[in-house]
């Protein structure tokens, strides 16, 4: 072999061992590039779909009780806390001037009935004089017919009869109205006596002095139509609780009557109770202003009694070991799906696609007003951004994007209705990773939740 053949040899071997190590060097430095990830597969599981809310426990009944009349408070004879049973006393204002009242009344309708006694006396003789006017008159007529008697006596008789017959008018008229009078009277003294009897508070159903609001010596003011007056305390059945949460007027319409919710109260927090939605409210509360307006609505929980048996204490006369006012924590139940294909949510990403769409030919001509030297076709494409669901599957060792269709979820997983299989794999983590810059046909390397966060 020449020299130069030589020399060209050994180049030729330089080159190929130059281009075996690039070749490994690439292929080490892309293995070192690929993503660490953690993977889970697709299984079945039951999903409970809830819509969460904060509020408050309350009794289902809470009587807030006001006077009917006014005055000073001279006695509570219970105190928050007590239980109370229906018409059992629970405080008095002073009665002296009802007392009074009724006494004044009592008396005046004693005069009307003697008024109306005297009235009926007058009224008798009335009528008796006017029978005898009246036959007077009679007699007087015939005798005047035959000439026994003058026309002078036979006017007198006539006159006398008018006169019997106007008295007795007058005095029907006056009966009547002591009749009226005494009427009026005796519904003054009716209500001279209520308002005396109601300086007397008796509670309307059994249950708890939940609020007392007065104290003895303070002055109350009765109800009337345009006031609902002091409110002295108020008696809540504790027998029958409920929670009142406000709910997100994005969520409010997967709630419906009848769901079941699962309660947790602040004060216990390691005994999860059950409830009944009984009451959705049609009007919204909104608060804040407009540029961050909060809008809810109502919904009322009936707590079941079966749930926190185990808390009452047999001799304890408060059927309930709530208190009006604690807070609670509520998952309302809105839909159910059982025995289903699913996977973690933070697994389910989502990617925009474009879409060739032709516009409409007047909106087409309106852009075309808005540019020069166009040529007028009869259609225009454009492209319209589109945001589809999709997982990435795990495929010895490669990222592969895979479109899917999804159903409810829980605060863990989610559904798949359409795209997967039991048993594939999918990319859970890292969360940033699987949502934002992880691409199809990328190479990943699975490894453990606990290596893959560990800090290094």
């Amino acid at each position: 072999m020449t020299k130069s053949g030589k020399k060209y040899l050994l180049f030729s071997i330089i080159a190929v061992v130059l281009i075996i190590i690039v070749v490994l060097v690439v292929k080490k430095s892309k293995s070192k590039e690929a993503q660490k990830v953690s993977v889970e597969k697709v299984e079945k599981r039951t999903l409970i779909q809830t819509v969460s809310a904060n509020g408050q426990i309350e009794p289902a009944v809470n009587v807030k009780i006001s006077p009917y009349i006014s005055g000073e408070v001279v006695n509570l004879y219970v105190k928050e806390g007590d239980y109370v049973t229906k018409g059992q006393k629970l405080a008095k204002i002073d009665p002296k001037i009802y007392i009074s009242a009724y006494q004044q009344s009592k008396a005046s309708t004693e005069t009307a009935k003697a008024n109306q006694a005297n009235m009926k006396a007058k009224l008798s003789e009335a009528q008796a004089q006017f029978i005898k006017a009246q036959l007077d008159y009679n007699r007087s007529e015939k005798l005047w017919k035959s000439n026994v008697i003058s026309a002078s006596d036979y006017d007198a008789a006539k006159a006398n009869f008018s006169v019997a017959k106007s008295t007795v008018k007058g005095t029907e008229e006056s009966y009547k109205a002591s009749q009226f009078q005494v009427k009026n009277a005796e519904a003054q003294l009716q209500q001279a006596e209520d308002n005396l009897n109601r300086t007397t508070i008796y509670a309307p159903n059994n249950g708890t002095v939940s609020q007392l609001n007065v104290e003895v010596g303070e002055r109350v003011t009765g109800a009337s139509q345009f006031s609902s007056g002091t409110e002295i305390m108020s008696i809540a059945n504790l027998d029958v609780m409920e929670a009142t949460v406000e709910v997100n007027e994005n969520d409010i319409v997967q709630v419906a009557l009848n769901d079941t919710a699962i309660i947790e109260v602040d004060a216990y927090l390691d005994h999860p109770f059950k409830g009944i939605v009984t009451q959705i409210a049609t009007s919204a509360n909104t608060t804040g202003t407009s540029v961050d307006q909060v809008t809810n609505f109502d919904v009322k929980i009936r707590i079941l009694k079966s749930s926190y048996t185990d808390l009452i204490k047999p001799k304890n006369p408060i059927p309930s070991p709530f208190r009006p006012g604690m807070s609670a924590t509520v998952d309302i139940q809105t839909q159910r799906a059982d025995n289903v294909l699913s996977v973690p949510i933070q697994a389910v990403t989502t990617r925009s696609t474009e879409k060739k769409v032709a516009l409409p030919n007047s909106e087409k001509r309106a852009r075309e007003k808005m540019k020069e030297n166009k040529t007028t076709t009869a259609k225009e494409d454009v492209a319209q951004a589109k945001t589809q669901e999709y997982v990435f599957l795990y495929d010895n060792g490669v990222a592969k994007l895979q479109k899917v269709k999804t159903g409810i979820q829980n605060n863990m997983y989610i559904e798949i209705l359409e795209g997967l299989k039991a048993g594939q794999e999918v990319i859970t983590a890292p969360y940033e990773l699987v949502s934002k810059k992880l691409k199809n046909g990328e190479e990943v390397k699975k490894v453990s939740q606990k290596e893959l966060f560990s800090s290094h």
